[in-house]
């Protein structure tokens, strides 16, 4: 048997028919009806590496030493950083473990939680409103919502967290009702848009412009083929998009939801500006107090660090639970696999050379 005839075996799973003895002499060479079929294996699995060495294949040498120079000029280099930082004595690393988990710091953190789920919730219920809108026939609606999705993301956030917060200046007293009755409630602006609603309404409606063109895209991802047949068995467009459209885009739509979501943690920091008692506000007024100002700096890096790792742990797990029915439906292909196998199989692939599909 060649090498190239082995490799064909080792991959398919089969031998070739060269290969195969002749029938005996007075026996039919046709296949017996129970016989199994040859059917190829899965060409996505990895190939054996002692295997190819048995057919004399040579053994490719995947690591360059280009590669491990660079290693180790970016591990010389990160040490020298990490070094420069810990040795540093205008740091203040005993302020940092000091304030760390302060109360202040702890308040700070909770308000800055609160408001990343208030503006993702108003942004997110917003956002499917107004791609509803842009898909609807109706003129008037897909204008406005086109309006709307450019002068949001056309003004920088911080820019609009101040107009909220001084809306009092122009609007001194907020009132709604019904027209032409009595019933209507009315109170002062500075009492209802307090720091933590300017930026709670700053946060969130920027984000609905570009979650508005998130769900956009996952419903122009649905085939037009499935719109036509949700209205051929008699539903309305309002029907095929609440029961057909819309629960199809979870699938697209939830992946950049969950970046969305990470980014306006971060952003949240700009209600800083306003005093808005979030987790940056309340490093800076303690050191505006004791002048630490880096010390303070980093116990907000770390806190941002934190959560942030927590969303994109929460993220990889719900991308997971939505990648259940990739492979033909069978939920359990996707969640069979923990992270910590997946990357140990990953390395393992790596290591090995094989071609084999890096789940």
């Amino acid at each position: 048997m060649s090498p190239a005839q082995g490799l064909r075996q080792l991959v398919h799973g089969r031998q070739d028919t060269a290969d195969q003895p002749a029938p005996p002499a007075g026996t039919s060479s046709a296949t017996p009806a129970s016989a199994p079929r040859d059917r190829p294996q899965d060409v996505n699995r990895p190939l054996d590496h002692r295997a190819l060495v048995k057919l004399g294949l040579p053994k490719q040498n995947r690591r360059h030493p280009g590669q491990w120079l660079c290693a180790a000029v970016v591990l010389f280099v990160a040490g020298l950083l990490i070094h420069s930082l810990a040795i540093n004595p205008k740091i203040g690393w005993g302020t940092v473990g000091q304030f760390l988990f302060a109360h202040a710091i702890l308040g700070g953190l909770v308000v800055t939680i609160e408001l990343t789920f208030a503006g993702q919730a108003i942004a997110i219920v917003l956002g499917f409103v107004l791609a509803a809108m842009r898909q609807s026939q109706n003129p008037v609606l897909t204008w406005l919502s086109w309006a709307y999705i450019n002068v949001f993301r056309g003004v920088p956030l911080i820019v609009q967290i101040l107009i909220w917060y001084n809306l009092a200046l122009a609007f001194p007293h907020l009132a709604i009702g019904i027209p032409f009755t009595s019933i209507h409630l009315q109170g002062s602006t500075n009492r209802i848009i307090t720091p933590f609603m300017a930026g709670a309404l700053g946060l969130g409606l920027a984000e609905a412009a570009y979650m508005a063109e998130i769900v956009r895209a996952g419903i122009v991802a649905v085939p037009q083929g499935q719109v036509d047949a949700a209205l051929s068995v008699g539903l309305t467009r309002r029907q095929a998009m609440r029961r057909v459209i819309l629960p199809q885009t979870l699938r697209v739509v939830i992946p950049p939801t969950g970046n969305q979501f990470i980014g306006m943690l971060k952003a949240s920091a700009l209600v800083s500006v306003i005093g808005g008692s979030d987790l940056l506000t309340r490093a800076q007024q303690i050191y505006s107090v004791n002048f630490e100002v880096v010390a303070l700096l980093i116990v907000a890096s770390i806190w941002y660090l934190v959560l942030t790792t927590i969303a994109t742990i929460g993220q990889y797990y719900l991308e997971r639970w939505l990648d259940r029915d990739r492979l033909g439906g069978d939920r359990s292909v996707g969640a069979a696999m923990s992270f910590r196998q997946r990357l140990t199989r990953n390395l393992s692939l790596r290591r090995q050379g094989g071609p084999g599909d890096l789940l």
